[in-house]
């Protein structure tokens, strides 16, 4: 009870007290730095303590429309959230037999993790800009000058970059399905099969409820990092932005505390999703066991 504490443990815990520093330390900066007084500025020491920056905030930062913005992250968040967690479901369970060339298709889909951001997006935005000539000149074949006109481009929020952001959420998602689905005990199906169930009947009410936990952390991931992408949305976004890239552009344009206080908003989002998701893991874990 009364043991010391060798001195390498001691060396241990300052060297992991220094690394979670390093890695929240500035995140817990711009926290404080936010709720500067109306006089203060981008630097300690604070002056005087407030919510002003956060009215700021909500009034606006110039021409840009932050609200807008951070409906167009949500919705694109939330929409890569469902795909990933769907496909990465199927896939996990298709996965479970022998493929003719799974193993092939597993590195083609994890492939993506290790090709640089910004080369995937400006791939991505390549092949809709190639994609929007072609339809082009098939509306100008087909003499469909009136839809020719009011075509823009096929670069939008829900098309490349959405396929910009599932290359980037698909794969971690996989990683995780299977990693459950390889310590699944199959016997619950059998049992279930036994019993008569259908192998939709034994999904629903076996598999899907024993898995339901690992589900909600896919969805966790893929709203996180879907939220905060940048890289990978770049090039591929079309004529909008995402908040991300709002608050790229603002930094070199806003010099008041308004960027903290967004910067501040952006993190809360953040933390409230997987407060979420570990509350809907826990309360699933529950349910399983009772």
């Amino acid at each position: 009870m009364h043991d010391k504490r060798s001195a390498g443990f001691w060396f241990l815990a300052t060297f992991f007290a220094l690394f979670v520093l390093f890695m929240y330390g500035p995140m817990l900066v711009i926290v404080i730095l936010s709720f500067q007084g109306p006089e203060g500025g981008l630097t300690f020491p604070l002056r005087g303590v407030s919510l002003h920056w956060f009215y700021k905030l909500a009034e606006g930062l110039g021409v840009v429309d932050i609200g807008a913005a951070l409906r167009r992250s949500l919705g694109l968040g939330l929409t890569v959230m469902a795909i990933t967690v769907v496909f990465s479901v199927l896939a996990g369970l298709a996965f479970r037999k022998k493929l003719a060339g799974g193993n092939t298709l597993f590195f083609i889909v994890v492939a993506s993790l290790i090709m640089p951001s910004i080369i995937v997006s400006l791939g991505i935005g390549l092949e809709f800009r190639l994609l929007d000539t072609g339809l082009k000149k098939a509306l100008e074949a087909f003499g469909m000058t009136g839809v020719l006109e009011g075509y823009g481009t096929s670069l939008g929020l829900f098309t490349s970059a959405l396929g910009a952001h599932l290359t980037w959420t698909l794969p971690f998602g996989l990683l995780i399905m299977f990693a459950i689905f390889n310590r699944f005990d199959r016997a619950y199906e059998e049992a279930a099969r036994d019993l008569g169930a259908t192998p939709w009947q034994g999904f629903r009410h076996v598999v899907l409820p024993l898995i339901a936990p690992a589900v909600v952390g896919v969805g966790m991931f893929g709203f996180t990092l879907s939220w905060d992408e940048i890289a990978r949305t770049s090039q591929a976004i079309g004529d909008v932005n995402t908040l991300p890239l709002e608050l790229q552009g603002l930094t070199t344009t806003v010099t008041t505390p308004s960027i903290y206080a967004l910067g501040t908003v952006t993190t809360l989002v953040s933390f409230i999703v997987m407060g979420l998701a570990l509350a809907a893991s826990r309360w699933l874990n529950r349910a399983r066991k009772s």
